[in-house]
């Protein structure tokens, strides 16, 4: 059986499983997309990379998988400088899925579709079927296996190509506005894929994303405005000052809205970044009277 197996170590001081200095593109050659970005991911970190239209962000994730050449500056992934030269290789360690999953279909069927990558590296049949039933499990699409991706939901394409996407053994997940074509069901069900990857598999995960509610459960916020790096810390800290959220054009979890509400109404609230966690402080609060 052919099995992957991903290992994070808390006790080993964390190393960067991403990490850019200096990261410059332009796709005119004249005005930069993405100009001195700096910053770095940890192994088995949730990132979320976000900033209006036009800051950068989706190119940046395609610089980082090795899609697009950069203008200058430095890429690192688990500590190897990206080079032409070593290309492929590292891209093999980088998973991505992108806003439209009709453009990552190969395959007539749910299971083809799976397989696509898992031949090109050669993966003998007997192997091959227990991997794609094992990652569509994963992602909640069994029994859709013999189906025609043409026919599933948006949210349920996602998945198929998330699925697809995990079987070659990604070391970095990247997600390119995921959920941004989906209905509110379909963004809940993959948001709670992600989840789901990055709790049970200490996966790194980079996801390009406008929703807050997903920024808020992430452990890492690179903020990005007009190309350039605005900060990257925790959304703790980066929600912190709503001024300059707002500034770059993004806004605040409706969970610190709440809080502020019902501060103009006498009620103390933690401004929790999660909307579970102000449920909680809400009941709280009404079985302390």
């Amino acid at each position: 059986m052919f099995f992957f197996f991903y290992v994070y170590n808390k006790g080993v001081p964390a190393m960067s499983a991403v990490e850019v200095k200096n990261l410059t593109f332009s796709y005119d050659g004249q005005t930069n997309a993405v100009e001195d970005v700096g910053f770095s991911v940890e192994k088995g970190t949730y990132c979320t990379i976000v900033g209006r239209n036009g800051s950068g962000k989706s190119t940046a994730a395609k610089l980082i998988a090795g899609l697009l050449d950069k203008k200058s500056g430095t890429i690192l992934i688990d500590g190897i400088a990206m080079e032409r030269e070593n290309l492929l290789e590292i891209r093999r360690k980088i998973g991505i899925v992108f806003q439209n999953p009709d453009n990552q279909f190969i395959g007539s069927t749910v299971r083809d579709d799976i397989a696509f990558g898992l031949e090109n590296h050669c993966v003998p049949q007997a192997e091959m079927d227990g991997i794609i039933e094992h990652f569509a499990a994963e992602v909640g699409m069994t029994s859709y296996l013999e189906s025609e991706p043409s026919r599933l939901s948006g949210g349920q394409k996602q998945r198929v190509a998330i699925a697809g996407v995990l079987a070659m053994a990604p070391e970095i997940l990247i997600f390119d506005e995921a959920t941004s074509m989906l209905d509110p069901q379909g963004k809940d069900r993959i948001k709670q894929v992600i989840r789901t990857l990055h709790e049970d598999r200490s996966l790194t995960i980079l996801s390009i994303t406008h929703d807050i509610e997903e920024v808020s459960m992430s452990d890492q916020v690179v903020l990005l405005d007009k190309g350039k790096l605005v900060m990257s810390d925790t959304p703790e800290a980066v929600f912190s000052s709503e001024d300059r959220i707002r500034k770059t054009g993004l806004d605040i979890p409706f969970s610190m809205k709440l809080a502020k509400e019902l501060k103009r109404y006498g009620v103390r609230l933690d401004e929790t970044l999660r909307i579970e966690g102000a449920v909680e402080e809400l009941c709280r609060l009404r079985s302390t009277k």
